[in-house]
């Protein structure tokens, strides 16, 4: 059995990250309570049952993602006013009696021991791998090539629109996306074929944008682009070839040619 190895690595652009973060959130849910204090200060309050007042708080620290950050409480404050006991004009022997109302406040304090907690594991991940061979650097170089995997499935979203599936038999799907794997990987054998060329013959960019601008790292979207408009018409008679009309490639198309090694007969007819 295989045993998985982990490696954690620090970052300090992520601690950057992540300590803006929490301030952010922290700025927002104290913003989001002073407002709900308003509200409810004010005399024709909304919200005047407790489980409204509770459920409130409760969602306005899940949205901010601060629980362990800010301690909340619901109180109640006592509001009195005196009125006169009988009417008649107030005097030395008039009885007044005292009316007392509750309203409910809520009161709040940063946990600052959770923060500080926190804040020791910032900008921390753990990777996971099971080649016990890599060492904790090799590790973490293999981890940074993910983009470049990233960048396939975007591919298949974007260039090839693989979604959406409509396809119900189990085979009939594996077999969908064995297609498309086969075809991802052309797609990198091509391009990693021209631009090891390049390399080779210190070629720092080509021209195969729209509008002829500068690319310095081809795509194969970009590279079948540029052939897309390559054409052969064949002139039949009594279903023998009377002639060929082949398009004229360009200066460009044949560089890309030469550096893929793909022979011209591929576009034009040998003569």
């Amino acid at each position: 059995m295989a045993w998985n190895s982990h490696v954690w690595v620090w970052s300090t652009l992520l601690t950057l990250h992540q300590q803006a973060r929490r301030q952010r959130n922290m700025a927002a849910a104290i913003e989001a309570l002073i407002e709900l204090r308003q509200q409810l200060g004010r005399a024709r309050a909304r919200l005047r049952a407790a489980a409204q007042i509770d459920l409130r708080l409760a969602m306005i620290l899940e949205q901010h993602h601060v629980g362990r950050y800010l301690k909340v409480k619901r109180t109640v404050r006592e509001e009195h006013r005196y009125k006169q006991a009988r009417r008649g004009r107030p005097g030395p022997d008039m009885a007044y009696r005292r009316i007392t109302r509750r309203r409910y406040d809520i009161e709040w304090s940063v946990d600052e021991a959770a923060i500080s907690y926190d804040q020791k594991s910032d900008g921390m991940y753990p990777l996971l791998t099971n080649d016990r061979s890599l060492s904790p650097a090799q590790v973490l170089e293999a981890h940074k090539d993910q983009p470049k995997i990233e960048k396939r499935f975007e591919q298949l979203k974007t260039v090839h629109e693989i979604a959406p599936v409509l396809l119900k038999n189990e085979a009939r799907i594996e077999a969908f996306f064995t297609l498309y794997f086969l075809a991802l990987m052309v797609q990198a054998l091509i391009e990693r074929e021209l631009r090891q060329a390049m390399k080779r013959q210190s070629i720092n960019e080509l021209p195969i944008y729209p509008e002829q601008r500068q690319c310095r790292r081809p795509a194969t979207e970009q590279i079948l682009r540029l052939f897309s408009l390559a054409e052969r018409h064949t002139l039949l008679r009594g279903g023998h070839t009377v002639q060929v009309f082949d398009t004229e490639l360009t200066d460009l198309q044949r560089q890309v040619l030469t550096l893929l090694g793909v022979p011209l007969h591929a576009y034009q007819q040998t003569k």
